[in-house]
Order: structure tokens, then sequence, then C-alpha cells
């Protein structure tokens, strides 16, 4: 086991669910990962756990629900879009590294640029990116507004309404095709958002969690996918 299986195995944060609860709930759902990926996502239990004593990037009662909550919520983005190696992707309003991290473990070919405007917030994200070995994340304290590169796909966790968050990252999608499906913004959000999303028809399709994943959290949650036609 690398070093983050070493960190996790000598660590003892308060943890109110146990390594193999939370490792048979990611296995369930994404039964082909490799030996390195789940150690990865092993790791990565603990050192939320540990990391949040520290800096308060999850809830301090939902930490316990991290598999689900954070992690496999994150990866539903995975059953939309496989991404293939030397895609990038764009997390923006990261916090503590959702959903970029459990898709960087899911996708090692694959660069992601987590930004979040909260600098600790980054310093979690970059702690737990090199605690994971993860040469695939970079990190970095900047509003998306101030960006200047090119991305495959933009994913993000219900930071604001779509509308305004189509405004601020529309200009970062790249032209250039490489995946399954076309390039676009690929959104985290739950609830009824038939008036919100009203101006994008036909470029937007809705993916519900719930066909993937069967926890009750995920009941209303979706995978909000927009077309980026330039």
């Amino acid at each position: 086991m690398g070093d983050f299986g070493l960190l996790a195995s000598n660590s003892n944060p308060p943890c109110n669910k146990n390594e193999y609860e939370f490792m048979e709930i990611i296995s369930k759902y994404f039964p082909n990962l490799s030996s390195d990926q789940l150690e990865k996502y092993e790791a990565l239990n603990v050192l939320y756990q540990e990391w949040n004593e520290k800096v308060n990037v999850v809830s301090r009662k939902d930490i316990q629900n991290l598999d689900i909550h954070h992690v496999l919520h994150s990866l539903s983005i995975a059953k939309v879009c496989a991404f293939i190696p030397g895609s990038r992707v764009l997390d923006v309003g990261t916090g503590g590294g959702f959903p970029g991290i459990p898709l960087a473990i899911m996708f090692p070919q694959v660069q992601f640029h987590l930004v979040d405007s909260i600098g600790k917030k980054i310093k979690v994200v970059e702690a737990v990116a090199e605690a994971l070995s993860l040469k695939n994340v970079s990190a970095e304290q900047i509003r998306a507004e101030q960006l200047k590169e090119r991305y495959d796909f933009i994913v993000s966790r219900a930071v604001t309404a779509l509308p305004e968050f189509y405004l601020w990252v529309h200009s970062l999608i790249s032209s250039k095709q490489k995946n399954a499906i076309p390039n676009g913004i690929l959104y985290l959000k739950g609830g009824d958002l038939k008036e919100e999303l009203a101006s994008f028809s036909p470029k937007i399709k809705e993916y519900i969690i719930s066909n993937w994943f069967e926890e009750d959290f995920f009941e209303t949650k979706k995978v909000i996918y927009l077309k980026y036609v330039r």
C-alpha cells in the first residue's frame, strides 16, 4: 500500500462509519475499480475525517455521510460521462474537493483543475491530493471569471443558479471535441429545476441519480448536462 494507505492506517480521527462500510458502498456501484483506486478511496475517507477537524470543508454533522452525500454524489458524474484520457476538467467552487477529487481517482489519466475563492479550502484540496499522490490534480484559489484556459468539461455542485453559473464559465469550454458526448457543463443539483433550466432547452438534459444509486439521499438529486454550442 502507498503512503496514503500508511497514513490512513496510522491515523485515528473520529469516524462514525467504518472503512469497510465506506468501501462497500463505493464498490457496489463501481465494481471494476483497480486496487490502487480502492486504496485511494479508502484513504480518502480517513483524510477527510481528519481534515474536517481542522477546516470545516464538510458540515460537521454530515461528515459521517461522506461516502454517500459527497463521494458517491460526486461520482454520479462518471455515470453520465466516462472522460477519456487526456481530457481536461474544471471543478468550480470545489470547496474541499468535491466533485473533483473523487473524479480524479476514478479517471487518473484526466487532468482536473479545482478552483475555489476560499484559500483554506484549497489548502485542504492540495493536502488531500498530495497525500493520495494524485498527479492529475491542480488546485488554485481563484474565481472562475478570472480563468483564461479552456476545458472539455466544467463540473460543480450547485454553487449558484445554472444561468448565472453559465455566464461565469461558458467562455472556458473548449470547442475541440474528444469525448463521447459534446463538451459542456455537468452540474450536480436537486429539486424542481423546471423554471431554472427553461432558457437552456433543448441543449440540456437531466439525469436522475436515483436511477443509478438506490440510497434515499438521491431521490431528488440530478446531474444536469448542458451541451455548449459556440
